[in-house]
Protein backbone atom coordinates (compact mmCIF):
# COMPACT_ATOMS: atom_id res chain seq x y z
CA UNK A 1 0.00 0.00 0.00
CA UNK A 2 2.86 2.39 0.74
CA UNK A 3 4.37 1.74 -2.69
CA UNK A 4 0.97 2.27 -4.36
CA UNK A 5 0.85 5.79 -2.94
CA UNK A 6 4.55 6.44 -3.63
CA UNK A 7 4.66 8.01 -7.08
CA UNK A 8 8.41 7.37 -7.34
CA UNK A 9 8.15 3.57 -6.90
CA UNK A 10 7.55 1.13 -9.75
CA UNK A 11 4.17 0.02 -8.40
CA UNK A 12 3.20 3.65 -7.77
CA UNK A 13 4.00 4.60 -11.38
CA UNK A 14 1.90 1.65 -12.61
CA UNK A 15 -0.98 2.86 -10.43
CA UNK A 16 -0.64 6.41 -11.80
CA UNK A 17 -0.76 5.09 -15.35
CA UNK A 18 -3.46 2.43 -15.17
CA UNK A 19 -5.49 3.46 -12.04
CA UNK A 20 -5.72 -0.12 -10.82
CA UNK A 21 -7.14 0.72 -7.38
CA UNK A 22 -9.99 2.79 -8.84
CA UNK A 23 -10.89 0.05 -11.32
CA UNK A 24 -10.91 -2.55 -8.53
CA UNK A 25 -13.24 -0.36 -6.44
CA UNK A 26 -15.62 0.02 -9.39
CA UNK A 27 -15.72 -3.75 -9.96
CA UNK A 28 -16.39 -4.49 -6.30
CA UNK A 29 -18.99 -1.73 -6.03
CA UNK A 30 -21.02 -3.01 -8.99
CA UNK A 31 -23.47 -5.87 -8.54
CA UNK A 32 -21.76 -8.02 -11.15
CA UNK A 33 -18.43 -7.52 -9.45
CA UNK A 34 -19.84 -8.50 -6.07
CA UNK A 35 -21.49 -11.61 -7.53
CA UNK A 36 -18.31 -12.57 -9.35
CA UNK A 37 -16.23 -12.04 -6.23
CA UNK A 38 -18.58 -14.19 -4.14
CA UNK A 39 -18.60 -16.89 -6.80
CA UNK A 40 -14.82 -16.78 -7.00
CA UNK A 41 -14.50 -17.11 -3.21
CA UNK A 42 -16.90 -20.07 -3.14
CA UNK A 43 -15.06 -21.70 -6.04
CA UNK A 44 -11.71 -21.17 -4.35
CA UNK A 45 -13.07 -22.63 -1.10
CA UNK A 46 -14.39 -25.65 -2.96
CA UNK A 47 -10.99 -26.21 -4.60
CA UNK A 48 -9.20 -25.95 -1.25
CA UNK A 49 -11.64 -28.36 0.46
CA UNK A 50 -11.38 -30.83 -2.44
CA UNK A 51 -7.58 -30.68 -2.35
CA UNK A 52 -7.48 -31.31 1.41
CA UNK A 53 -9.90 -34.23 1.12
CA UNK A 54 -7.99 -35.79 -1.79
CA UNK A 55 -4.68 -35.41 0.04
CA UNK A 56 -6.10 -37.06 3.17
CA UNK A 57 -7.44 -39.99 1.11
CA UNK A 58 -4.13 -40.46 -0.72
CA UNK A 59 -2.14 -40.38 2.54
CA UNK A 60 -4.50 -42.86 4.23
CA UNK A 61 -4.45 -45.32 1.33
CA UNK A 62 -0.66 -45.01 1.06
CA UNK A 63 -0.20 -45.83 4.75
CA UNK A 64 -2.49 -48.87 4.48
CA UNK A 65 -0.64 -50.09 1.37
CA UNK A 66 2.75 -49.66 3.04
CA UNK A 67 1.58 -51.57 6.12
CA UNK A 68 0.16 -54.39 4.00
CA UNK A 69 2.99 -54.44 1.43
CA UNK A 70 4.63 -57.70 2.64
CA UNK A 71 1.29 -59.54 2.49
CA UNK A 72 0.51 -58.06 -0.93
CA UNK A 73 3.87 -59.21 -2.30
CA UNK A 74 3.45 -62.72 -0.90
CA UNK A 75 -0.01 -62.92 -2.47
CA UNK A 76 1.36 -61.87 -5.88
CA UNK A 77 4.24 -64.36 -5.62
CA UNK A 78 1.68 -67.18 -5.53
CA UNK A 79 0.93 -66.57 -9.21
CA UNK A 80 4.57 -67.21 -10.19
CA UNK A 81 5.74 -70.72 -11.04
CA UNK A 82 7.51 -72.37 -8.10
CA UNK A 83 10.61 -73.02 -10.20
CA UNK A 84 11.07 -69.28 -10.86
CA UNK A 85 9.62 -67.85 -7.66
CA UNK A 86 12.95 -67.43 -5.89
CA UNK A 87 14.48 -65.48 -8.78
CA UNK A 88 11.36 -63.30 -9.13
CA UNK A 89 11.41 -62.56 -5.41
CA UNK A 90 15.04 -61.49 -5.65
CA UNK A 91 14.34 -59.14 -8.57
CA UNK A 92 11.27 -57.62 -6.88
CA UNK A 93 13.08 -57.06 -3.59
CA UNK A 94 15.97 -55.37 -5.39
CA UNK A 95 13.52 -53.15 -7.31
CA UNK A 96 11.81 -52.15 -4.04
CA UNK A 97 15.18 -51.39 -2.47
CA UNK A 98 16.20 -49.20 -5.43
CA UNK A 99 12.86 -47.34 -5.31
CA UNK A 100 13.44 -46.60 -1.63
CA UNK A 101 16.87 -45.22 -2.45
CA UNK A 102 15.32 -43.13 -5.23
CA UNK A 103 12.86 -41.57 -2.78
CA UNK A 104 15.69 -40.77 -0.37
CA UNK A 105 17.68 -39.19 -3.23
CA UNK A 106 14.62 -37.13 -4.17
CA UNK A 107 14.35 -35.90 -0.59
CA UNK A 108 18.01 -34.87 -0.64
CA UNK A 109 17.61 -32.81 -3.84
CA UNK A 110 14.45 -31.18 -2.48
CA UNK A 111 16.24 -30.29 0.74
CA UNK A 112 19.02 -28.74 -1.33
CA UNK A 113 16.46 -26.62 -3.20
CA UNK A 114 14.99 -25.44 0.09
CA UNK A 115 18.39 -24.50 1.51
CA UNK A 116 19.31 -22.65 -1.70
CA UNK A 117 16.04 -20.70 -1.56
CA UNK A 118 16.57 -19.79 2.10
CA UNK A 119 20.12 -18.63 1.38
CA UNK A 120 19.06 -16.51 -1.60
CA UNK A 121 16.14 -14.89 0.23
CA UNK A 122 18.25 -14.17 3.30
CA UNK A 123 21.02 -12.64 1.17
CA UNK A 124 18.69 -10.44 -0.91
CA UNK A 125 16.35 -9.39 1.91
CA UNK A 126 13.27 -11.20 0.61
CA UNK A 127 10.87 -11.65 3.57
CA UNK A 128 9.83 -15.01 5.05
CA UNK A 129 13.05 -16.72 3.93
CA UNK A 130 12.56 -19.81 6.12
CA UNK A 131 8.92 -20.29 5.12
CA UNK A 132 9.75 -19.89 1.43
CA UNK A 133 12.61 -22.39 1.81
CA UNK A 134 10.28 -25.01 3.30
CA UNK A 135 7.67 -24.28 0.63
CA UNK A 136 10.25 -24.71 -2.15
CA UNK A 137 11.51 -27.98 -0.65
CA UNK A 138 7.97 -29.39 -0.58
CA UNK A 139 7.13 -28.18 -4.09
CA UNK A 140 10.41 -29.58 -5.45
CA UNK A 141 9.13 -33.08 -4.65
CA UNK A 142 6.66 -32.60 -7.54
CA UNK A 143 8.51 -33.42 -10.78
CA UNK A 144 8.65 -31.09 -13.80
CA UNK A 145 6.41 -28.26 -12.49
CA UNK A 146 7.15 -28.19 -8.74
CA UNK A 147 10.33 -26.13 -8.74
CA UNK A 148 8.93 -23.85 -11.46
CA UNK A 149 5.82 -23.03 -9.40
CA UNK A 150 7.98 -22.44 -6.35
CA UNK A 151 10.19 -20.06 -8.35
CA UNK A 152 7.13 -18.09 -9.52
CA UNK A 153 5.80 -17.75 -5.97
CA UNK A 154 9.16 -16.68 -4.52
CA UNK A 155 9.66 -14.19 -7.38
CA UNK A 156 6.24 -12.65 -6.65
CA UNK A 157 7.15 -12.34 -2.97
CA UNK A 158 10.46 -10.75 -3.99
CA UNK A 159 8.45 -8.14 -5.90
CA UNK A 160 7.51 -6.66 -2.51
CA UNK A 161 11.19 -5.72 -2.09
CA UNK A 162 11.83 -4.26 -5.53
CA UNK A 163 11.43 -5.08 -9.20
CA UNK A 164 15.18 -5.70 -9.77
CA UNK A 165 15.25 -8.18 -6.86
CA UNK A 166 12.23 -9.98 -8.32
CA UNK A 167 13.90 -10.23 -11.74
CA UNK A 168 17.15 -11.43 -10.16
CA UNK A 169 15.17 -14.06 -8.19
CA UNK A 170 13.51 -15.30 -11.37
CA UNK A 171 16.90 -15.58 -13.08
CA UNK A 172 18.28 -17.41 -10.03
CA UNK A 173 15.48 -19.99 -10.25
CA UNK A 174 15.96 -20.50 -13.98
CA UNK A 175 19.66 -21.19 -13.46
CA UNK A 176 18.99 -23.41 -10.44
CA UNK A 177 16.34 -25.37 -12.36
CA UNK A 178 18.78 -26.04 -15.20
CA UNK A 179 21.49 -27.11 -12.75
CA UNK A 180 19.05 -29.31 -10.84
CA UNK A 181 17.64 -31.06 -13.90
CA UNK A 182 20.92 -31.69 -15.70
CA UNK A 183 23.56 -31.82 -12.95
CA UNK A 184 22.19 -32.43 -9.45
CA UNK A 185 19.37 -34.93 -10.06
CA UNK A 186 21.23 -37.19 -12.54
CA UNK A 187 24.28 -37.41 -10.27
CA UNK A 188 22.16 -38.00 -7.18
CA UNK A 189 20.20 -40.75 -8.94
CA UNK A 190 23.44 -42.29 -10.18
CA UNK A 191 24.67 -42.49 -6.60
CA UNK A 192 21.32 -43.59 -5.11
CA UNK A 193 19.94 -46.10 -7.62
CA UNK A 194 22.96 -46.75 -9.89
CA UNK A 195 21.29 -45.40 -13.04
CA UNK A 196 23.37 -43.60 -15.66
CA UNK A 197 22.70 -39.82 -15.69
CA UNK A 198 21.74 -39.93 -19.39
CA UNK A 199 19.15 -42.63 -18.64
CA UNK A 200 17.78 -40.47 -15.80
CA UNK A 201 17.30 -37.42 -18.03
CA UNK A 202 15.78 -39.42 -20.89
CA UNK A 203 13.46 -41.34 -18.54
CA UNK A 204 12.10 -38.15 -16.99
CA UNK A 205 11.60 -36.51 -20.41
CA UNK A 206 9.84 -39.55 -21.89
CA UNK A 207 7.73 -40.16 -18.79
CA UNK A 208 6.67 -36.53 -18.62
CA UNK A 209 5.80 -36.46 -22.33
CA UNK A 210 3.70 -39.64 -22.09
CA UNK A 211 1.95 -39.34 -18.71
CA UNK A 212 2.66 -35.83 -17.47
CA UNK A 213 3.54 -35.36 -13.79
CA UNK A 214 2.75 -38.97 -12.88
CA UNK A 215 4.93 -40.22 -15.72
CA UNK A 216 7.87 -38.07 -14.61
CA UNK A 217 7.41 -39.25 -11.01
CA UNK A 218 7.58 -42.95 -11.87
CA UNK A 219 10.08 -42.60 -14.72
CA UNK A 220 13.26 -43.28 -12.74
CA UNK A 221 11.83 -46.22 -10.71
CA UNK A 222 10.51 -47.67 -13.99
CA UNK A 223 13.95 -47.30 -15.58
CA UNK A 224 15.50 -49.08 -12.59
CA UNK A 225 12.96 -51.91 -12.84
CA UNK A 226 13.50 -52.32 -16.58
CA UNK A 227 17.28 -52.35 -16.09
CA UNK A 228 17.10 -55.05 -13.40
CA UNK A 229 14.74 -57.20 -15.48
CA UNK A 230 17.08 -56.88 -18.47
CA UNK A 231 20.03 -57.86 -16.27
CA UNK A 232 18.09 -60.91 -15.17
CA UNK A 233 16.91 -61.91 -18.67
CA UNK A 234 19.98 -60.78 -20.64
CA UNK A 235 22.77 -60.76 -18.06
CA UNK A 236 26.20 -59.33 -18.70
CA UNK A 237 29.27 -60.99 -17.30
CA UNK A 238 29.27 -60.64 -13.52
CA UNK A 239 25.64 -59.42 -13.31
CA UNK A 240 23.83 -62.75 -13.42
CA UNK A 241 21.12 -63.01 -10.79
CA UNK A 242 21.94 -66.46 -9.50
CA UNK A 243 19.72 -68.14 -6.90
CA UNK A 244 22.32 -67.29 -4.28
CA UNK A 245 22.24 -63.57 -5.18
CA UNK A 246 18.44 -63.69 -5.29
CA UNK A 247 18.35 -65.10 -1.74
CA UNK A 248 20.80 -62.38 -0.69
CA UNK A 249 18.56 -59.63 -2.09
CA UNK A 250 15.50 -61.12 -0.42
CA UNK A 251 17.17 -61.67 2.96
CA UNK A 252 18.68 -58.16 2.97
CA UNK A 253 15.28 -56.62 2.18
CA UNK A 254 13.60 -58.60 4.95
CA UNK A 255 16.33 -57.54 7.40
CA UNK A 256 16.06 -53.90 6.32
CA UNK A 257 19.67 -53.72 5.11
CA UNK A 258 20.75 -51.59 2.07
Amino acid sequence: MEQLHDHQSTIGRLEDRYHLVEKAKQQIGSGAGTTGLAGGMLGAGQIVLSSITSSAIVITVTLYCMAALPAIKQFCYRFVAASRRERVEGVVEEIMSRIGKFMRGNLVTSRLAGVATFGWCAATGVPYAAALGIFTALMDLIPIVGSTLAGIVVSLVALSVSLPIAIATAVFYVLFRVAEDYLIVPRAMKFAVDVHPLVTVLAVLVGGALLGIIGALVAIPAAVAVGLVLDERLPQKGTELTPRRARGFRDAAVAGEP
